[in-house]
């Protein structure tokens, strides 16, 4: 079993840094999320969690369970989580105003289906802005 813990938390660490390595947004978003993945494996693995002990020790219970693992856990989803919102938003953000995905903010031309004209893309773009009115932006 320690084996299959330990080749599931190498195997998302390898993923999450090639992922982070990549030149689009995107990926690097996952890239980061499966990294928050990795260390909540190894931090609920280290936690060494017995079965059937209670979660704090008492003076009838032979053994018990340290439950600080299993805080830092749940600690680290909601931190992951808020983190991957705001990243998200970040890109989204950045996506918008550069009218790429790339990391750089420079659009690729073979893959920019306008071959790298960013006044035709930012033409296009606000054309189908609407202020918090409803109202078409120029």
């Amino acid at each position: 079993m320690e084996f299959l813990i330990a080749s599931a938390i190498g195997a998302l660490t390898w993923a999450g840094i090639y992922l982070s390595l990549r030149g689009r947004t995107f990926p690097v978003v996952l890239g980061v999320t499966m990294l928050s993945y990795a260390i909540n494996l190894f931090l609920f693995a280290i936690g060494r969690l017995k079965v059937g002990a209670p979660p704090i020790f008492s003076e009838e219970a032979a053994t018990y369970t340290d439950p600080l693992p299993q805080a830092l856990v749940l600690t680290a989803i909601v931190i992951s989580f808020g983190m991957s919102a705001l990243v998200v938003v970040l890109s989204l953000r950045t996506f918008l105003e550069t009218g790429t995905d790339q990391v750089d903010g420079e659009p690729d031309p073979a893959i920019d289906p306008l071959d790298g004209d960013r006044d035709e893309w930012i033409k296009r773009r606000n054309a189908h802005r609407i202020d918090m009115l409803g109202e078409t932006r120029p």
